[in-house]
């Protein structure tokens, strides 16, 4: 009955909602890079700064429950909204690495990465990846 569930909610996912998520991350896309780039001199921090979390793969190297955990906590929008706030109250020069780490995860997003989970790399919140 569980892998009924899981293809039912894999075909749910690809549907309208799997789009309709993807528009999504491309608009926090645009508009992450949009605000980081009206508040930068440079594009180069930016261009330097967004693939970055993307560092966060290395953990596959200790196994796929490792890379899962340390994927989703570069790839959740929890920790750069907490950088965005701190940038927004105290810590001003934060703010263009938290508005292009938000652009990072929103490109993702639009490309059809999501959040990893526990089983494999090709299993997301937002389908299987390269079916």
């Amino acid at each position: 009955m569980s892998s009924t569930i899981s293809g039912h909610r894999a075909q749910a996912i690809t549907s309208g909602i799997r789009t309709t998520l993807r528009l999504e991350g491309l608009t926090v896309l645009a508009v992450g890079l949009g605000a980081a780039l009206s508040l930068s001199e440079s594009w180069l921090p930016i261009a330097g700064l967004f693939l970055l979390p993307d560092i966060a793969m290395a953990g596959y190297l200790a196994g796929p429950r490792v890379g899962a955990v340390t994927y989703n906590l570069a790839h959740s929008y929890v920790l750069p909204l907490v950088l965005l706030a701190l940038a927004a109250t105290i810590l001003p020069w934060l703010m263009v690495p938290a508005l292009v780490w938000i652009a990072h995860i929103g490109f993702d997003r639009a490309l059809g990465y999501g959040l990893k989970q526990v089983e494999g790399f090709r299993l997301t919140h937002l389908g299987i990846i390269g079916k």
